[in-house]
């Protein structure tokens, strides 16, 4: 068996197999033995694992292009709609054209990989009129753009693993987590909310948005009050906050799949 011949053969079909196989490779030697390496099973399991993490790469993608193209449509929606951004308008027009590049970026990788992206669905964001008129009421508009940012930002976070057999594109969902998280911020400034996600300060939005951001616990079950001075914190304008409170909004948590799924549908028609 050639081996040399075979990956070449693929490679005319998947442009990204070398670097699939070496990745899985490298990870397979390091239990293997040079002459197991050498049999079709080997290879065959090189092939299954490449391709296996390949697929789930792909699903995730899929995942996150469906979110960036809701906020895409969103967005572009918005700015061109009558809403009043007076002095904001560049803010949200420079958030809509980062989305569109999410979008195309996504859209990109995905086929790299050999996937095939999603269409972009249709979109109900008055969510079967749970918020009414959202691109008449500036209120209502800043309500959803709050949601949907601190939902992506989420989102993004808890994929992330699902990602790490493949560090280039770890690394770009990673940058296109940490923007959406400065889009998060930048929206609940415009609200006169503090900048970070709190379950203590929804905004109005959807509670579920926020849930389990109260966690005190990180990384095997570390009680993180335990760690804490016990007294009042100060915080910057001289009032004093629990040190509980701190803790709990000191760390992001990652949201499910299932659970992101769940927050959006309705605003999914088809």
């Amino acid at each position: 068996m050639n081996l040399f011949n075979l990956f070449s053969e693929i490679e005319k079909v998947d442009p990204q197999a070398e670097e699939r196989f070496l990745f899985s490779r490298r990870k397979l030697l390091k239990t293997t033995s040079v002459a197991a390496a050498a049999t079709p099973v080997f290879v065959a399991s090189v092939l299954n694992k490449a391709y296996a993490d390949n697929s789930e790469i792909v699903s995730v993608l899929n995942f996150a292009l469906l979110l960036e193209h809701l906020e895409a449509e969103f967005y572009e929606k918005g700015v061109m709609s009558g809403l009043p951004f007076n002095d904001r308008r560049g803010l949200f027009e420079e958030i809509a054209k980062h989305e569109k590049e999410h979008v195309a970026f996504l859209h990109a990788a995905i086929g790299s990989l050999g996937g095939t992206a999603i269409g972009k669905p249709m979109f109900d964001f008055t969510a079967g009129g749970m918020f009414p008129d959202p691109f008449m009421n500036y209120d209502v508009f800043l309500t959803l753009s709050q949601a949907f940012e601190d939902l992506g930002v989420r989102a993004y976070k808890g994929q992330a693993p699902k990602l790490a057999s493949n560090r280039d594109i770890l690394l770009a969902a990673l940058k296109i987590h940490s923007v959406e998280a400065r889009h998060a911020a930048e929206i609940r400034l415009v609200r006169g909310l503090r900048v970070w996600a709190s379950e203590q300060e929804t905004g109005g939005v959807p509670a579920a948005v926020y849930a389990g951001e109260n966690n005190i616990y990180q990384h095997d079950g570390i009680d993180l009050i335990s760690l804490t001075d016990k007294k009042l914190l100060e915080m910057m304008d001289g009032s004093q906050m629990p040190a509980e409170r701190i803790v709990r909004e000191s760390f992001d948590e990652p949201l499910t799949k299932e659970q992101v799924l769940a927050i959006a549908s309705p605003f999914v028609k088809s």
